[in-house]
């Protein structure tokens, strides 16, 4: 039973290193091991602690075994069910983890309201909690308390957490006005490609920010007497470099100018946040944006984050590919607009309430109904644009969608080197994808998707359209290590299942 074990556990190891893009000399490094020995775990032959397990799934970020942790590891997934009744749509997770690195520029209290319980946000309160920074959930749980030191203590940052979210690299804007030089370690997260940290640099050297990266870490040095004297043109229009920029302008005694700035709903939602902190802010929802900093921030706030595009895209995507009628509330419609153009021109049938306020006051909320569809293949390839184009986080469920209606459907994902590969995994499930390069894939509709246990994507969107994909699937499926799922959505299993989904967490030890 023992040898069992140990090949079950070796066989995780390996599909997860694998899916990774690893070899088994690269985790034998990282483990300062030999290639042997990783051989021999993988083959089940060697004898392996829970500590040697524990360091085998941080450097993989993949969660081999859970132990005590309420998280689930696997889904099985009983397909071919349809979706009804209503679900909401949660608070941004993008949005959330930009406030809680905002937090650090207030000396005051700060409390988020109706917070994404996620992994994304474990982390990087993880590493916050290291530095100094007191959190607690509040009101069952449902919101959260910020509370600074006087002093943060980057020595004791907890590099491992750190490691594991990209969000980290939006530290740099807050940090910069707190201390003259510091270390963060690299940023991690979704495995995406090669994704160079130099647009953030472009705009943060105009405050003084310099940074030399060695040995997994950023060392940073700041020169406070440097200050932007000119507008600061961002290099690429990209989400968080915009919100880094705004970070470090808030604190600016001056006005700063941001051009080419994201307007897409997580940089809105940065904006409200910083107004609500005393920062003026122009020009919310452009591409230029007016930042009347303030030097000394020391408020009492209480913010409320708005819902979730990109998790009201997946639940669309799930009753489009269940062939379900589904309502889905609180739906950012600003942000989805595009999106719903194209799917009214692919035929998709549905129904949008009148529009209402999110909780910060600001965002467009609408309730929206989706019916069961005869879809078409659209004219034009899918591809995404910054906001107000189509999301770049939506892309992948345009694969799903793409693979149930009738024809030939060209998505071109050209923001990343690597993300449109995963969405072959489909072709596990039944789907025609053909991968053209790294950035284009040709979807075959409609599609007669199977059952099949598979590893999951190690990318957070290609990890959910898989799933949707099995929901679609009849017989029962098995996705494997579902780490990256739980990075982005909370709870996505039991409120899937709450509309008729069966989804049922399990582990293997």
């Amino acid at each position: 039973m023992a040898d069992d074990y140990l090949v079950r556990i070796g066989k995780l190891i390996r599909d997860a290193r694998q899916h990774r893009g690893w070899t088994q000399t690269q985790l034998a490094e990282a483990l300062a091991t030999s290639q042997s020995a990783v051989n021999r775990i993988e083959r089940g032959n060697q004898n392996i602690s829970l500590e040697m397990i524990a360091r085998i799934g941080e450097a993989l970020d993949s969660e081999i075994v859970s132990l005590g942790y309420a998280g689930p590891m696997h889904l099985r997934v009983v397909g071919g069910r349809r979706l009804s009744g209503a679900i909401d749509v949660k608070t941004s997770k993008n949005a959330c983890v930009a406030l809680l690195c905002g937090s650090l520029l207030n000396k005051g209290r700060t409390v988020l309201r109706r917070v994404a319980r996620i992994e994304e946000v474990f982390r990087l309160l993880e590493v916050l909690n290291s530095i100094g920074v007191r959190t607690r959930w509040i009101n069952d749980g449902v919101d959260l308390e910020i509370v600074p030191p006087a002093e943060l203590d980057m020595a004791a940052i907890d590099a491992d957490a750190a490691r594991r979210t990209r969000s980290i690299i939006m530290f740099l804007g807050p940090l910069l006005h707190r201390m003259d030089t510091f270390r963060l370690p690299y940023a991690g997260g979704c495995d995406l490609g090669t994704r160079t940290i130099e647009p953030h640099m472009i705009a943060l050297r105009r405050f003084g920010l310099d940074i030399a990266a060695t040995e997994g870490l950023y060392h940073a040095q700041v020169d406070h007497s440097v200050a932007p004297t000119r507008p600061i043109v961002l290099t690429e229009r990209g989400d968080t470099v915009t919100e880094n920029a705004l970070l470090a302008a808030a604190r600016h005694d001056g006005t700063t100018v941001i051009r080419n700035a994201s307007s897409n709903y997580m940089v809105q939602d940065l904006c409200f946040f910083l107004e609500a902190l005393g920062v003026r802010v122009d020009g919310i929802g452009t591409t230029t944006l007016t930042v009347h900093g303030v030097p000394s921030i020391d408020v009492d706030v209480d913010y409320s984050p708005s819902e979730d595009p990109v998790e009201a895209m997946s639940l669309i995507a799930a009753a489009v590919v269940t062939e379900s009628q589904l309502t889905i509330r609180r739906v950012p419609i600003e942000f989805l607009e595009i999106e719903l153009a194209v799917l009214e021109e692919m035929g998709l049938d549905h129904d949008r309430s009148t529009e209402y306020a999110a909780d910060n006051g600001r965002t467009r909320l609408v309730d929206l109904t989706v019916r069961p569809s005869k879809l078409e293949a659209p004219i034009d390839k899918i591809h995404p644009m910054p906001f107000p184009g189509l999301n770049i986080d939506n892309v992948p469920f345009f694969a799903a969608i793409a693979a149930v209606a009738q024809g030939q459907t060209l998505i071109h994902d050209w923001v990343y080197d690597n993300r449109a590969i995963y969405l072959t995994d489909l072709n596990r499930l039944g789907g025609r994808l053909q991968l053209l390069d790294p950035h284009r894939v040709l979807v075959d509709g409609p599609t007669r998707w199977r059952a099949a246990e598979m590893m999951c994507p190690p990318a957070l969107r290609p990890a959910v359209v898989v799933l949707l994909a099995m929901m679609a699937a009849e017989g029962t499926s098995v996705l494997r290590n579902v780490y990256v799922i739980n990075r982005g959505y909370e709870d996505l299993a039991e409120r899937l299942n709450s509309v008729g989904a069966q989804i049922e967490t399990f582990r293997d030890i």
